[in-house]
């Protein structure tokens, strides 16, 4: 990677996640997963504990996505944990793919895949960070999904894409205004807790 520090001005997104199928084949449902998905619009790299994907929002969004879905259409549990950044002081230039156009590459899944999801927004140096994360908390309301307000973050119960998509338009949304936004999410498929209607643990 290069060295050469952006100092926070860069619109460079990256996310770096882990997929964890519950399942003993969990290597051949991850490597499928990624084997599916159009990464060439992104940097990707994967080492012993995660991935990382940098390059456009839309980009990173639609990998980080049709991976999860992938996973999740086998029917195993599948638990994804990612953090999205933007404008990182210390990110650099490098291992980006800046240059593509905003075309997405992955169709979504055309399955009704219930998910719950975890997340929470951190728009750093923002002295109105609670009405920003609010707006998006809001915003996730009139998308027709369940919020519920927990400790340490937002749930957010209803379709993966819908998830997947209210999470995109958040992050988009606030990095408009701030040059340094954070965002975590922690999105569970096909659990033994959801038959129950129960929230995951």
């Amino acid at each position: 990677m290069s060295n050469n520090v952006c100092k926070g001005t860069s619109r460079i997104a990256g996310c770096r996640f882990s997929v964890h199928p519950m399942t003993d084949d969990f290597v051949n449902v991850i490597l499928s997963a990624l084997k599916e998905v159009d990464t060439s619009k992104v940097w990707l790299e994967t080492d012993d504990v995660s991935t990382c994907v940098r390059g456009k929002i839309a980009h990173v969004f639609d990998v980080t996505e049709a991976i999860f879905s992938h996973a999740a259409k086998t029917g195993h549990h599948v638990a994804f944990s990612g953090t999205y950044s933007i404008g990182c002081p210390g990110d650099t230039d490098g291992d980006v793919y800046m240059a593509e156009n905003n075309r997405k590459l992955n169709t979504p899944i055309a399955i009704n895949q219930y998910a719950a999801c975890d997340f929470a927004l951190y728009p750093l140096g923002s002295d109105s960070y609670m009405d920003k994360i609010m707006e998006q908390i809001e915003a996730a309301k009139q998308r027709g999904l369940t919020v519920e307000g927990i400790h340490y973050a937002t749930k957010l119960k209803g379709e993966a894409d819908d998830i997947f998509t209210t999470l995109e338009n958040a992050f988009t949304a606030t990095q408009e205004h701030n040059d340094h936004v954070v965002m975590t999410a922690s999105i569970s498929a096909n659990s033994p807790s959801h038959q129950k209607g129960e929230d995951d643990e």
